[in-house]
């Protein structure tokens, strides 16, 4: 199974910039995305003809802000159910949750806060963190769980070009990262250093000063799954010469 996660920093600006190419190539069996940055009304006036795929939407309260979305390709009898939200309404009218159940794992689809910079949603994105834990960890006890999703966080030094210019800023706080070793000593493996050892690779870059163009860039982007799935893991990768967001999409290929 091939899944693949992309934060697309808009929905419809994506769309204009090659993302049914990258379908067509890529040909995922599930495809998540986040930061759809569309409302559901906004939506119903918008044609999304994504061929081969069915659509799976969590649109945001508030328009043109945040949201997921998950497809999933045409004719796999795949899934069992999937949900919108975790049950916390503070984190779930900004669509930032979809679990996907599977017959043999639960794939959580999730948009990570931002700390914001000044941190001013350093302490939402924390409690959020903590209660996404204790969700997939319940979900755990029935099934193996998938997160993927953009963490908005970079984990250790070697996860972004310039380490010491930027401890304390945002998503590089000592909060941010105790908060993903806390993911990981659950019982998580982050796919990316389990089968890629210390390559350095980044999946997103700011708009500012060429940063892309010149590698300076963060990994916030990642597949984490439960220990029990690890012997499972084949492949997983960044594609970081996709363009049309400042993120790269993520991939995993797992049996």
């Amino acid at each position: 199974m091939k899944i693949i996660s992309w934060n697309v920093n808009g929905i419809r600006a994506v769309a204009k910039k090659g993302f049914l190419d990258f379908l067509s190539k890529q040909k995922p069996d599930i495809l998540c995305v986040q930061e759809i940055k569309i409302s559901d009304s906004a939506r119903e006036q918008t044609e999304f003809d994504f061929a081969g795929y069915e659509e799976y939407w969590n649109s945001a309260r508030r328009p043109g802000y945040s949201g997921t979305a998950i497809l999933i390709k045409s004719g796999q009898s795949i899934f069992l159910d999937i949900k919108n939200g975790f049950g916390i309404e503070k984190f779930d009218i900004e669509g930032r949750v979809q679990t996907l159940e599977t017959k043999d794992f639960y794939l959580l689809n999730v948009y990570f806060p931002n700390s914001n910079h000044e941190l001013s949603r350093l302490g939402y994105k924390i409690e959020f963190n903590e209660a996404l834990l204790k969700y997939a960890k319940k979900l755990e006890r029935k099934k193996p769980v998938i997160i993927t999703g953009d963490f908005n966080v970079a984990h250790q030094e070697i996860d972004l070009a310039r380490p010491k210019e930027n401890v304390g800023s945002p998503g590089f706080t000592p909060e941010e990262r105790s908060s993903m070793d806390k993911f990981l000593a659950a019982g998580f493996v982050d796919t990316y250093r389990a089968l890629n050892g210390d390559k350095i690779q980044y999946s997103w870059w700011s708009f500012r000063a060429g940063a892309r163009a010149r590698n300076v860039g963060w990994r916030i982007d990642y597949f984490c799954v439960s220990d029990k799935l690890k012997k499972h893991l084949k492949k997983a990768y960044i594609l970081d010469e996709q363009t049309g967001s400042d993120h790269a999409p993520v991939g995993l290929e797992i049996n």
